[in-house]
């Protein structure tokens, strides 16, 4: 089959087309062959050589694809060959063919294409992960939203909207704050432009039940001051740096206040599958109706990978980027 090889700390021209042995699925894998996958910034980790696929999975960039069953392990039951599915991999999604555990498959909804499908279990996952398992935000409630174009932060938005919870969203620009207002953002800031603060401190002085950031670096008391008593800060990614401003104690503590970090990718194989079971249940029917959308920018050709790459790395995206084979 062929796949993406790319060359660990190039980050202008290490992606190209080679061949490989398709993976060999385990009983409870099935083989699946991929229409698309997406591209999320832990691919731009890994090809920089700071993100290594947990161990014991293909060192293949991709964390989610789309496709067709083409063959099924001994002991899966639930799936046949032909079904469309979309999945999470810890691994191998820029490939033509990738093994993927069965309990983390998903029914690919009629209603979308095979791009859409691919830029689903990703962003979707982490953000339902995020919002319910570890923010614990219940309907009703108030949420910020940083970053809000980007692919999990329009999903958290979506998913926000669909349990009647109000958010608050950071971004760039108005054309992706506009992107967000459809998404189901109330309040729009600009941080650019605006301090996300003293925007939230004027519309809701009570505060957020829970803050979403990918951002890091200096938000985190910024974070901790427009936060309700008993809120939590969520952290998924540090696009703005490692490491966070001076810890104000006091805030965190008079708040009574918690600050979680969470990952997805190096959970382990039964985590993942009541995830996504979840997920299934709570979600997935939404797709159907309208309710819930793939957020996608753009879609390119296998070809076109390099150019993908770039888009993202520019933050020039809301929502994801999409490859087609």
């Amino acid at each position: 089959m062929q796949f993406i090889q790319h060359t660990e700390g190039n980050m202008e021209s290490g992606l190209s087309l080679q061949t490989i042995e398709l993976p060999v699925p385990t009983t409870t894998q099935v083989l699946v062959k991929v229409a698309a996958f997406a591209v999320n910034r832990a691919d731009l980790l890994q090809r920089a050589g700071h993100y290594p696929p947990p161990k014991g999975e293909s060192p293949i960039l991709g964390l989610e694809v789309s496709g067709v069953i083409e063959s099924v392990g001994e002991a899966v039951t639930d799936w046949q060959p032909g079904q469309r599915v979309c999945a999470i991999v810890s691994g191998g999604g820029y490939a033509e063919y990738v093994a993927i555990e069965a309990s983390h498959l998903m029914a690919v909804p009629e209603a979308l294409s095979d791009a859409e499908a691919a830029g689903l279990s990703e962003v979707f996952l982490t953000a339902y992960q995020a919002l319910r398992w570890v923010g614990q935000l219940d309907n009703g409630q108030k949420a910020l939203i940083h970053a809000g174009a980007s692919g999990v932060g329009l999903a958290a938005l979506q998913l926000c909207k669909l349990w009647g919870i109000s958010t608050a969203t950071t971004a760039s620009s108005a054309q992706k704050l506009a992107v967000c207002e459809a998404a189901g953002a109330e309040l729009l800031v600009n941080y650019k432009q605006q301090d996300f603060v003293a925007e939230l401190k004027s519309h809701w002085p009570e505060g957020v039940n829970m803050v979403l950031d990918m951002v890091a670096g200096d938000y985190l008391n910024r974070n901790l001051k427009v936060l309700a008593t008993d809120g939590s800060v969520v952290y998924l990614a540090m696009m703005a740096g490692r490491f966070a401003d001076k810890l104000d104690m006091a805030l965190l503590l008079g708040k009574r206040a918690s600050v979680r970090g969470t990952t997805l990718r190096n959970r382990d194989n039964d985590y993942k599958a009541r995830l996504v079971e979840a997920f299934r249940q709570d979600c997935l029917p939404a797709f159907s109706n309208g309710e819930l959308k793939v957020p996608v920018d753009t879609v390119y050709t296998v070809n076109e990978v390099e150019q993908a790459h770039q888009q993202v790395l520019n933050n020039n995206t809301s929502g994801k980027v999409v490859i087609s084979w």
